[in-house]
């Protein structure tokens, strides 16, 4: 059965994640904001104490743990792992600055999905290294069925065209994780992830975008043309089923929308906070004893926020918990992208509102929190297609018959 108390395995690890946001990332967020496309150094000696923490077996990292059902199940009776560990540190992390957490080296979500379908084998070779994740196209966003980079076998290697664009960290990771697909005429089933390192001849970073929101962490356009990958960085198995689909690429999102909704969860947060702080400075306090219509619309409005933050929360921990249990999440996991995402773009947006001028200028970071909160409902799949992954979940309906 799931404890929704913090594990007291956690609470140190948790305590200390929260004491970096506070201490090196919050602090720091309003510049690199303005600096776009600045890497942050201070994230250097950040990152090496994760891995230190990591190697030690006290901590683990911020996002780079990975689904591993075959370790979950093996272990029997219930557990609290990786993933409920990085869905709570990334709240916190995230309550300092969503930005900076997603430049956070070796903690990409490349390094999720490398966690999550790589051998034994490919865990080991590709340990330290700093992955960003390539599945968006110009012409495919939600939809990654309909993925047109190619990989074509050639001898022992793979050769792979096509062009990805957003890619998280493209411009500053070791490698990236291109989903291509080997043959058109088959479909998703088609669709493989390759490990592929940014020094490969035949790939270019063509461009970093510049964006509306979590601007410290860079977004690239990355190009593929013929470029030689090793057979053996493809991760998960070569082979097409058609009956299981690309269900083996597809795993990855049952552990990154976790993790993206727990970056809402911990921006909201910082939101909610910051806003009670200054609807009481202005003399509005929420008063849980009363009903919500005999108090001030303010504190009306921010009750209703904190219910629907609360509800995010727990179904980020409930999707985690149950990838740490080898339990399958998908439909979790969708329901917590889903609801964090939305309510931490309402809540960000809403707490400018109930801040006045405070919450519109940079005076405060409520503007920047709610403009970092966007891309949040984005990424990892929008918050429609969030809807149609549950919509078939519940009805028992295949991509095909319900679209």
């Amino acid at each position: 059965m799931i404890n929704l108390e913090t594990p007291r395995k956690f609470r140190a690890f948790v305590n200390q994640a929260h004491q970096v946001a506070a201490e090196m990332l919050r602090p720091n967020s309003r510049a690199y904001d303005l600096a776009e496309h600045a890497y942050p150094k201070e994230l250097d000696m950040l990152a090496a104490m994760v891995d230190g923490l990591g190697a030690s077996g006290t901590g683990t990292g911020a996002g780079a743990s990975g689904v591993r059902r075959s370790e979950a199940e093996a272990d029997g009776g219930v557990k609290n792992g990786s993933n409920l560990s990085s869905v709570l540190s990334i709240m916190e992390m995230c309550w300092g600055d969503v930005g900076l957490l997603l430049s956070m080296p070796r903690q990409g979500l490349g390094n999720s999905a490398i966690a999550s379908v790589a051998s034994d084998g490919q865990l080991k070779r590709f340990e330290g290294v700093w992955a960003g994740m390539a599945i968006t196209e110009p012409g495919c966003g939600s939809d990654s069925a309909a993925i047109q980079t190619t990989a074509r076998l050639d001898g022992d290697h793979y050769v792979l065209n096509g062009e990805k664009i957003f890619v998280t960290a493209g411009g500053r990771c070791d490698a990236v994780v291109v989903w291509a697909t080997l043959d058109k005429s088959l479909g998703r089933a088609a669709i493989k992830s390759f490990v592929v390192f940014k020094d490969t001849p035949g790939l270019t970073v063509e461009r970093l975008e510049h964006k509306l929101g979590i601007r410290s962490s860079d977004t690239a356009t990355i190009r593929l043309e013929n470029c030689r990958v090793p057979a053996e960085n493809l991760l998960g198995t070569p082979e097409v089923n058609a009956d299981k689909g690309f269900a083996g690429v597809m795993q990855t999102f049952d552990n990154t929308r976790p993790l993206v909704a727990a970056m809402a969860v911990g921006c909201a947060r910082a939101a909610l906070e910051l806003t009670r702080d200054l609807l009481a400075e202005a003399g509005v306090e929420p008063d849980y004893d009363r009903p919500v219509h005999r108090q001030p619309a303010a504190a009306a409005s921010y009750l209703q926020m904190e219910a629907d933050w609360e509800a995010a929360y727990l179904l980020t921990l409930q999707a985690a918990w149950m990838a740490d249990n080898g339990r399958p999440n998908s439909l979790q996991a969708s329901m917590a992208k889903a609801k964090a995402g939305r309510i931490g773009n309402d809540i960000t947006l809403r707490c400018v509102e109930l801040a006045g001028s405070l919450g519109y200028t940079e005076h405060e970071l409520l503007e920047k929190w709610a403009r970092d909160s966007k891309i949040l409902d984005i990424f990892e799949g929008t918050q429609q297609i969030q809807q149609l992954i549950i919509a078939r979940r519940l009805l028992g309906k295949s991509s095909t018959e319900l679209k």
